[in-house]
Formats: C-alpha cells, sequence, structure tokens
C-alpha cells in the first residue's frame, strides 16, 4: 500500500532529521506525493542555500511518486479550510490531506497539528516524530 508524504516528511529524509528513518521506509516501499508538496520541498531547499539544480537532482533520485493538483483536489483542498482552520493548515497542508482523502492513503508528517486535523476530514496521519 502507498504511503503519502507531507513536505515535512520529505524534508526530515533530505536533511537527516530525525524520522527520517520511517520516511526512507515509505520511499523504499511505495511513496507517493502531491505536486504542491514537492514545491514546498523544492522552495525550503532554495531558500535554505540549495542551489535550485542540486535541489533538482537531490528530489528526481528519489523514486517518488508525483501527483498533480488537479480541479477536483483544488476543491476537495479548498473545502476543508472551514475544518482545518482552527489548526492553522496552509493551502499545502489541504493538498496533502485532499489527496490522501482521495486515494485512502496514510500520510506522513512532521506536523503534529495534523494529528487532531485529520479525524475531521477522514484521513490517517502517522506522526513520523
Amino acid at each position: 500500500m502507498s504511503v503519502l508524504l507531507d513536505s515535512s516528511a520529505l524534508l526530515a529524509r533530505l536533511l537527516n532529521e530525525p524520522g527520517q528513518d520511517l520516511v526512507a521506509e515509505a520511499i523504499a516501499s511505495d511513496a507517493v506525493m502531491s505536486s504542491v508538496n514537492l514545491a514546498e520541498v523544492m522552495t525550503i531547499l532554495v531558500r535554505d542555500g540549495v542551489s535550485p539544480k542540486d535541489a533538482e537532482l537531490a528530489l528526481a533520485r528519489l523514486p517518488v511518486t508525483i501527483h498533480a493538483f488537479d480541479e477536483a483536489l483544488a476543491r476537495q483542498a479548498g473545502a476543508m479550510f472551514v475544518v482545518t482552520r482552527k489548526f492553522g493548515l496552509s493551502l499545502g497542508d489541504r493538498a496533502c490531506l485532499a489527496l490522501a482523502q482521495r486515494e485512502k492513503l496514510l500520510v506522513l508528517t512532521a506536523d503534529r497539528a495534523w494529528a487532531q486535523a485529520a479525524p475531521l476530514v477522514g484521513v490517517t496521519v502517522k506522526l513520523i516524530r
């Protein structure tokens, strides 16, 4: 069964942070990610001084399937705002949750607020740390 990675989970793996072992296991089996969260990871790497070329190479080496953020996911993510607002979830967070909801996937994340928000949108979350 596929596991969906939030940007915080993939960053933990790329930056050798706590929780990276769980993410490495998911990547070794069958991990997927939203294109929105891929953009977040790329942004953070470049913001923190990695060249765009090196960031792209690091991401290209990972066998993670990227799902496009389509119109249906955009509507789902937008609709989640009311339910997730009190947890401070971003559009990227909701894009990930919308994909998890549609594909019925377990989500790996380091974001503790998701543990409270996920049940309200019918998603299962596993914290990596």
